[in-house]
């Protein structure tokens, strides 16, 4: 196993691009199970969260195959400058675990910002996108267009376009195969369910224009999404 330290740009993709030449050198043979993430972190000097966004890049690739409840397994060797794990700088290639710990640090200030400027229209914009939520989760389909615009309605709050713009941008990745095919595993109804009540907190702390509690809430939601994101392989429902 090599021990050479991953640099930081794009780490996901090194990461991946790492494993992927272990496996075309032999140590990883086609057939067999790849090290648990943990252990992969530590001889790669990186993240458990950079790992798992490493491997469903490959798993998106075909180069493994994630069986919940056994681990993950070589699949083939790959193909060497593999156009989805290697050159593209759009936000649809952006690491979803990345993407969710910068949503943390900027939307619990736009929360806080929304609890002091938000308007009646505004609230409205958001009960509107919870209501879509819960509907959509009732049917049991994914609500994850009203999720969006729940956390938008909050965005535009701030009355800060550039605020608005950023957030947008954050949200686009939501849309590229490595959150589709991460939300594939933990996105169920009991997440979405949990997601429900923590938006639910949110705007009653913005409706009560109390700026911190909007910021906890905020940040409560999204620890908890990205928890649920990084949870264990284990726990994940088969997709057989």
């Amino acid at each position: 196993m090599s021990d050479t330290t991953v640099e930081p740009q794009r780490l996901y993709r090194q990461i991946a691009k790492q494993i992927q030449t272990l496996i075309s050198s032999g140590e990883f043979a086609v057939g067999s199970r790849l090290p648990a993430e943990r252990d992969l972190a530590t001889q790669l000097s990186v993240s458990r969260p950079s790992v798992r966004e490493a491997l469903i890049a490959m798993e998106v690739e075909g180069i493994i195959e994630v069986r919940t409840g056994s681990g993950i397994y070589v699949k083939s060797l790959g193909k060497r400058g593999n156009a989805k794990i290697s050159a593209s700088n759009t936000t649809l290639e952006w690491g979803p675990l990345e993407v969710m710990r910068a949503r943390y640090l900027i939307e619990a200030e736009m929360a806080a910002l929304a609890a002091e400027n938000a308007t009646a229209k505004d609230l409205k914009a958001m009960k509107l996108a919870l209501k879509g939520m819960q509907k959509e989760a009732t049917a049991g389909r994914v609500p994850r267009d009203s999720d969006i615009a729940f956390h938008m309605a909050i965005a535009n709050a701030c009355a800060n376009s550039v605020m608005l713009d950023t957030l947008d941008r954050y949200l686009q990745a939501r849309t590229g195969h490595l959150f589709e095919r991460l939300g594939d595993y933990f996105e169920s109804p009991a997440a979405w369910a949990a997601a429900i009540l923590e938006h639910q907190e949110v705007i009653q702390a913005i409706e009560e224009r109390n700026p911190q509690h909007a910021r906890n809430a905020m940040r409560k939601h999204l620890r908890q999404a990205h928890k649920r994101f990084s949870a264990s392989w284990r726990s994940a429902p088969s997709r057989s």
